[in-house]
């Protein structure tokens, strides 16, 4: 029987941060493109999505959206009775210099946010202001939303 010296550590390696925080970035672009590559053929072309801020009260919704460099008539803006699409398209300005490099890092192109609601509303009787690049949407609550009292038995 021989006899074999025991060397405990000899399976641990030294870790190195910089390949393993490059695995992850990798793995994170791919995420990604996955995501984005998962939508359908029409909305890989977005150009951005506007960020939404809302807020509710007991008589309606109050629905702001930043589309920053647009003219009020190159929104569309629908509305069901719970939900809201705003669609539109933010032109690019071509610029020409012959002298030095032109960088950019606007978006242009199309756009598109369907945001669900949480209240039913009267679709009918919506209001929208636009001003220094952001919507505003009124959304007033449809009737049987503001009265709706639901009675919940403890068990």
């Amino acid at each position: 029987m021989a006899i074999n010296r025991w060397k405990p550590f000899q399976d641990i390696r030294r870790w190195e941060p910089f390949p393993e925080v490059e695995n992850l970035r990798r793995e994170m672009d791919r995420m990604f493109d996955r995501f984005m590559g998962g939508l359908d053929e029409g909305r890989s072309e977005l150009a951005f999505i506007p960020s939404a801020e809302m807020d509710e009260t007991s008589e309606e919704i109050h629905l702001k959206l930043e589309v920053p460099g647009l003219e009020a008539e190159d929104l569309d803006v629908s509305v069901t009775d719970d939900a809201v699409s705003i669609k539109g398209e933010r032109q690019s300005e071509t610029k020409t210099e012959e002298k030095g490099m032109v960088t950019s890092e606007f978006h242009y192109g199309k756009f598109e946010r369907v945001i669900p609601l949480p209240a039913h509303v009267q679709n009918d009787r919506v209001t929208a202001e636009y001003k220094n690049g952001i919507l505003n949407l009124t959304l007033p609550k449809a009737e049987e939303e503001k009265e709706r009292v639901v009675k919940v038995s403890v068990v």
